[in-house]
This record gives structure tokens, C-alpha cells and sequence, in this order.
């Protein structure tokens, strides 16, 4: 904790919303002669939010409700959106009461000083190269199972992280909210042709090709402690996008729109998420692939992820743009390179970016699986950065400089202990999901080996 005196959290909302913003508390000022980094609409966030989470997620729903049975996967899905949906409320409320935060290390600086930012930005660090990786990997998986492997997986991986390169150096995310629009359409399609095509099967690819055959289906399943664990960990994945949720809130034109846009985004993935997983899974069962788009057969397998290309490319552009965007406000905060299009701009955007790729690369590489870099980031990372930092930054503006009076309130008592549970939460999934994600990622390393060829699509 730093030494310096604490001041109190403001009472009210500040800073500059509207259609023109001249002068940003984050970017400085505006003006035609550089890109503008406020030129996010109250539409376009909600596009950005929606991305950031629905992806990657939704093509390991189906094998989790197979993992815990339908009932209690539904319930656990629920309560994970519940608890990701509070935690990333308290970004909206921050950041309108402390306009100058960018990232979520800036928040941990004004709550705890210097050396909490340091350690966030250490973990947000680590969370950037992971999302990014996985990004990646799920590129390279799309190229090999449209190709039917007809390359290394290392060539599709390299190919994957150069794209993201190129496609992520837009420099504002008021220009990347188009291929928001594109991904979102793209993997609506794709999942939505899955579905048809696993309803129109005798059955799935991966049941046996003659002979009576079982879906089991479970109402309510008995997965070991391992299996439980990892799959909470790949639900709280497809909601782990919190972090990134304070680039688009930084960007947006009016701040104060951005928890209606956050909650509407929560609520539409969720319901994608129960009836494109329900849906696979009630007509694939135990035979539902991971990632799901290889439920339906080798010929609409190359179909569902073909129109699942421009979505897989959507994500890795907002997660490596968000990933480089961070570092790069980081470094040039306060100075007036930040909003110019001058050599130190350009030079220190493209260094971020590449930065952060080559770092994912070295990643996606290393962990070419996508099961296990999935599981990996939602136990390891995302309660480190999506879960308990939100409740520091609660207790900053609602406890820390509260009076007695103000805190023998019962509904301020009431969100202490809901905060003091999601804290507990969190460290749960960190402790008891990590030993299973390592296990696997040494397993699954161990078959496919670093810089493999083998192909991470099972096409062949």
C-alpha cells in the first residue's frame, strides 16, 4: 500500500460526455489532427462488450452442460453471469467518478497507490498474452479445420498471430466496432447453421458410425472434483472480458451509458449461451466436441467454422487492439504524442502491439490446444482481474471514507458481504482451478508438443 495520503472518492459523476469531446482526463485533447479516442457510440459499446465475451466462450457451453448435467450447468452459467455482471458494474460506476482511470491498474492506483498498480499492471500483463494466445489458437484451429489441416499447425499459428498484428493496429476502437459487427454476425450465423445441422443428423461425428447408440444426456451429472473445476473455469471465461470492458468505456463519447450497454450485452450472451448450448447438447450428448463447431461432421464441420472465420478474426483483432491499446496509454499518458499522429504515435502503437502478439505467439505456440488454454486463463487469470479487484474498488467509493452512520446502513452492510462472498469466490476458482489446469496443459503439451504440427483441429 502506498505511503500518501488517501483522499476521499468524489460524490458525484465528472468529466466530459457528449457527441464532440474536446478534452479527455485520459487522452488529453481531441482535436482534428490525430485520431479521436472518445468516438465510441452508446451502440457501438454494446457491439464491443457483446465480442469481447461471446466468442471463444460459447463453443465450450455444450461439453460443460454435459460436464455437470443440464440443470446445474444451466444454474452455474447463471451465477457466473450474476457475478461477472455486478463485478464489471463497478466499472461504470468508477470511472465516471475518476475520469483520469484508463485501465484497471490506474483504479488500483488510486486505491492502493503505486505498488497495487504495479501488480495489476503485472497481472493485466499476463492476462493480455493469454486472451491473446487463446485468440490465436482458435484462429489456427478454424484454419486447420477448414483446410482439413493442410498446412503445420505452427505455419496456421504463425498466419493467425499476423493477422491479428495487422487487423489489431486500428487505432481506435471507434474503427474496430465494425468488425465487432462482422464477428457478431459471423458466429451468429456459424452456430446457428451448427445447431440446424446437429438437428438434422442421424447423429453425431463423433458417435459410433453403426449400431445402436446413447446420447447421455444428463439432467444432473457426477463429474469428478477436477472436471467440476475446469468447467467453472471455462464458464467464468466466457465471461472473463471485464479488463477490456475499460478500454470501451474509455472510448465511449458518454461514459454514463456504459452499464445499460454492459448489462444488455451480459444478458444477450447468456441467453445465446443457454440456447445454443442447450440446443447442441440435447441433440449431440455425450458425443458434443470442444470446441463445438466439430459436433456436426466433417463436411459441416468445414462449414460451421468457415462462416466462423470472420468472427474468430473479429476477436483476436478487439482482444490484441485492447491488449496493445493498454500498454500504449500506459507509456504515453500525459504527453501530447498520445493524441498526434507524430513518429513517437506511430512508433510506440506498433511497438505495443507487436509486443503483445509476439508474446501471444510464443504462448499459443507453446499451449496449441484451445481446451487447455481456455481452462488455463479462466482459473489462473480471470478472478485476479475480473473479480476481486472490483471489490476493492466498492469498498474505495462506498466504505473506505464512509462515516459510522453511513456504514450502519443495511443495504451498504449487505453489499459488503456480497462483496466479502464474490472475494472468497474468487480465490476458490483460483486455488482449486490452477492444479487442474496445469495438469492439463502438460498433458495436452505432452501429446501435441510445442511449435507441433499436429493438427489442433482433429480434422484428420
Amino acid at each position: 500500500m502506498s505511503s500518501r495520503p488517501a483522499s476521499p472518492a468524489p460524490d458525484a459523476e465528472k468529466g466530459v460526455y457528449g457527441p464532440t469531446v474536446i478534452k479527455d482526463d485520459v487522452f488529453g485533447e481531441i482535436t482534428d489532427d490525430g485520431p479521436n479516442y472518445r468516438n465510441v457510440s452508446a451502440v457501438g459499446a454494446l457491439v464491443l462488450l457483446t465480442k469481447t465475451n461471446f466468442g471463444l466462450g460459447v463453443l465450450t457451453i455444450p461439453s460443460v452442460l454435459h460436464t455437470f448435467g443440464i440443470v446445474p450447468g444451466i444454474i452455474l452459467i447463471l451465477a457466473m453471469m450474476a457475478l461477472a455482471t455486478y463485478c464489471a458494474s463497478h466499472v461504470g460506476r468508477f470511472k465516471l467518478r475518476h475520469p483520469e482511470v484508463y485501465a484497471l491498474a490506474d483504479a488500483g492506483n488510486i486505491v492502493g497507490g503505486r505498488v497495487v498498480q504495479m501488480l495489476t499492471n503485472a497481472f493485466l500483463g499476463l492476462y493480455y498474452m493469454l486472451i491473446t494466445s487463446s485468440a490465436i489458437v482458435s484462429l489456427s484451429t478454424g484454419l486447420n479445420a477448414v483446410s482439413t489441416h493442410g498446412a503445420c499447425t505452427a505455419v496456421f499459428v504463425v498466419v493467425s498471430a499476423a493477422l491479428g498484428l495487422i487487423v489489431g493496429s486500428i487505432r481506435t476502437l471507434g474503427k474496430v466496432t465494425w468488425i465487432g459487427w462482422v464477428g457478431m454476425i459471423s458466429l451468429l450465423v456459424a452456430v446457428i447453421t451448427l445447431a440446424a445441422a446437429v438437428g438434422r443428423q442421424e447423429r453425431p461425428a463423433a458417435a459410433p458410425v453403426s449400431g445402436p447408440w446413447d446420447k447421455g444426456l444428463k439432467v444432473v451429472n457426477n463429474p469428478t472434483f477436477a472436471q467440476a473445476i475446469a468447467g467453472v473455469s471455462t464458464i467464468l471465461f466466457s465471461y472473463g472480458a471485464t479488463p477490456m470492458f475499460w478500454n470501451i468505456a474509455s472510448e465511449m463519447r458518454d461514459p454514463r451509458a456504459f452499464n445499460k450497454a454492459m448489462v444488455s450485452s451480459m444478458s444477450i450472451i447468456t441467453v445465446l449461451y443457454l440456447v445454443i448450448g442447450g440446443v447442441v447438447y440435447g441433440y449431440c450428448g455425450q458425443y458434443v466436441s470442444s470446441p463445438a463447431l466439430g459436433s456436426a461432421g466433417a463436411l459441416m464441420k468445414k462449414v460451421s467454422y468457415g462462416l466462423a472465420l470472420p468472427a474468430l478474426v473479429a476477436t483476436l483483432t478487439v482482444f490484441a487492439h485492447c491488449a496493445g491499446k493498454h500498454w500504449f496509454v500506459l507509456i504515453l499518458k500525459g504527453s501530447p504524442h498520445m493524441t498526434s499522429n507524430s513518429p513517437t504515435h506511430f512508433l510506440t502503437w506498433f511497438g505495443c502491439m507487436f509486443g503483445n502478439i509476439v508474446l501471444g505467439y510464443i504462448i499459443a505456440s507453446a499451449i496449441p490446444n484451445f481446451g487447455s488454454i481456455i481452462s488455463l486463463v479462466g482459473s489462473v487469470i480471470i478472478p485476479t482481474v475480473a473479480i476481486w479487484p472490483y471489490i476493492f474498488l466498492w469498498w474505495h467509493d462506498n466504505w473506505r471514507f464512509a462515516s459510522a452512520e453511513e456504514r450502519r446502513q443495511w443495504w451498504r452492510r449487505a453489499e459488503l458481504a456480497l462483496n466479502i462472498l464474490c472475494c472468497l469466490l474468487g480465490l476458490f476458482i483460483t486455488v482449486a482451478g490452477t492444479y487442474g489446469s496445469v495438469l492439463d496443459v502438460i498433458d495436452s503439451s505432452a501429446a501435441g508438443g510445442p511449435w507441433s504440427c499436429k493438427d489442433n483441429s482433429n480434422s484428420v
